[in-house]
């Protein structure tokens, strides 16, 4: 049977850890003299005290013993609560949300989706936006940890691969996960103050400097002003964020490899070199179309061109333009992308490149069996074979994935949104990218005038969607709670 107690002493010490970091933005306001350090400070002596209430009763006097089953419970339980709790600024500051507005937009960022329904962001106080670059920084290491220490026992196609193909080069005497997990978590600080360290010698303030690169380094995409990044009016800044977004979009490990001169394993990486391409090849196709079709001069057009293609290929979020207004072809490549994502072992989401890369390779073997049939048909990645189960996990996902997207479509369809919003939101959300297309979700709007319950059911697709759907689902099947 499922062991509740160690999952809810681990759940309350996940809680204490994020009272204290609430306790950042109220200095903060304190320090500006903003009232909205009471709600930041209230927020935190709630949270705090639900922390205690559930070590006591979580703690059974000896060392909990914990599984991958009680693992799955504490995933799901741990996403749910602390963006509950993380809800409780944004309800008592100036801002007044209802719960279920703060539960979206700290879901949102805990997520690292970016999809908001704020608005004046250049009017609210600096805790606030502190608070939310917060989140989505926490929100990007948290799902690090998360994918390797529990995901491989899941066998959602994909994280197995990287965990088997990382953890047998390391030598030091600690567990694998624990390994891959810190190693990682070091590469994301170190991009995060590369970042940080960029946009502050290009002319931002250390504040939006720091509160953007955690948001970047995230492929989050919370911005501090209702245009996102396009308030800068900066050509270098733009630039610079389509550099880091791309590289937060590659696996994290592959900066460890290049610190430890593995050069031939980082050249042979063939998810890499997808997503690249893929990027690539869409930057070109919208500057192209910008340049020709929309009579942009050709520097304008493949700086926003790369700026929007990499921001939404990574699920960033960020915009620096409404590219909604850029017609239909650009339009259908920017849902394209929605689905695609960046690399197994990056803070990006929606799909992958890795498992698309994957579902082309079985397309194409079942293409040549048309014409061989009792040739043998091996699927290689990086020049080693597949086993049956990976390739099991991997179309399971994609089933999993495109049904839930459609459902959550069909949901918010039948709340009255319009066919672009209902679908592009869907894909947003399950891909944790943040806009949408359309006018009402777009790059230029956002999901404040959404009706409640598609709020509701947007936040679930955003959990679900970081989770990659499997953690949650076994949840609710009969074996896992049986033993």
């Amino acid at each position: 049977m499922v062991q509740v107690r160690p999952v809810l002493f681990i759940l309350g010490l996940v809680l204490g850890a994020f009272a204290l970091a609430m306790l950042v933005p109220m200095v903060f306001d304190l320090d500006h003299g903003h009232p909205d350090w009471r709600a930041f400070a209230a927020g935190a002596g709630v949270t705090l005290f639900a922390a205690g209430l559930l070590v006591l009763g979580g703690w059974s006097g000896q060392r909990p013993r914990f599984t991958a089953r009680e693992g799955f419970l504490l995933t799901g339980m741990s996403w749910a609560t602390v963006s509950a709790f993380g809800s409780i600024p944004l309800m008592l500051g100036e801002l007044g949300l209802s719960f279920g507005d703060a539960f979206f937009e700290t879901a949102s960022g805990l997520t690292t989706t970016g999809a908001t329904l704020i608005v004046g962001l250049d009017k609210v106080s600096r805790g606030l936006l502190l608070w939310r670059a917060m989140l989505q920084g926490v929100g990007g290491i948290g799902i690090i940890v998360m994918v390797v220490a529990l995901f491989p026992f899941l066998r959602v196609g994909g994280m197995q691969l990287f965990r088997s193909e990382f953890s047998e080069k390391l030598d030091k005497p600690l567990p694998r996960a624990a390994q891959i997990a810190g190693v990682t978590i070091v590469a994301y600080a170190c991009l995060l103050l590369a970042c940080l360290a960029s946009y502050w010698a290009l002319g931002m303030s250390l504040f939006d400097a720091a509160t953007h690169a955690m948001t970047t380094v995230a492929t989050a995409g919370f911005a501090n002003y209702d245009e996102s990044f396009a308030a800068f009016r900066s050509p270098a800044l733009e630039w610079t964020a389509v550099l880091f977004m791309a590289l937060s979009g590659l696996p994290l490990f592959l900066y460890v490899r290049l610190a430890r001169s593995e050069w031939r394993h980082v050249l042979r990486d063939t998810q890499i070199r997808w997503f690249l391409a893929t990027t690539g090849a869409a930057v070109a196709a919208i500057a192209l179309w910008l340049w020709l079709g929309r009579d942009l001069p050709a520097g304008d057009a493949l700086r926003l061109a790369a700026f929007n293609v990499v921001s939404l290929a990574t699920t960033t979020g960020y915009a620096s333009a409404d590219y909604t207004q850029w017609g239909s072809f650009a339009a259908i490549v920017f849902l394209a992308l929605m689905f695609v994502g960046g690399c197994t072992g990056s803070t990006a989401g929606a799909v992958k490149v890795l498992r698309f890369e994957i579902m082309a390779k079985l397309a194409g073997g079942a293409l040549r069996r048309l014409v061989q049939r009792h040739g043998v048909q091996r699927v290689l990645y990086n020049g080693r074979p597949l086993g049956e189960d990976v390739i099991a996990s991997i179309m399971v996902f994609g089933f999993v994935y495109f049904v839930s997207f459609a459902a959550l479509a069909l949901a918010l369809g039948a709340f009255g949104l319009d066919f672009t919003t209902a679908v592009s939101g869907a894909a947003s959300a399950v891909g944790n990218i943040g806009p949408g297309l359309g006018e009402i979700i777009g790059p230029a709007g956002n999901y404040a005038p959404l009706p409640e319950g598609a709020k509701w059911l947007l936040a679930l697709g955003m959990i679900m969607g970081r989770l990659e759907f499997m953690a949650v689902l076994v949840l609710f099947t009969r074996r896992f709670w049986q033993g």
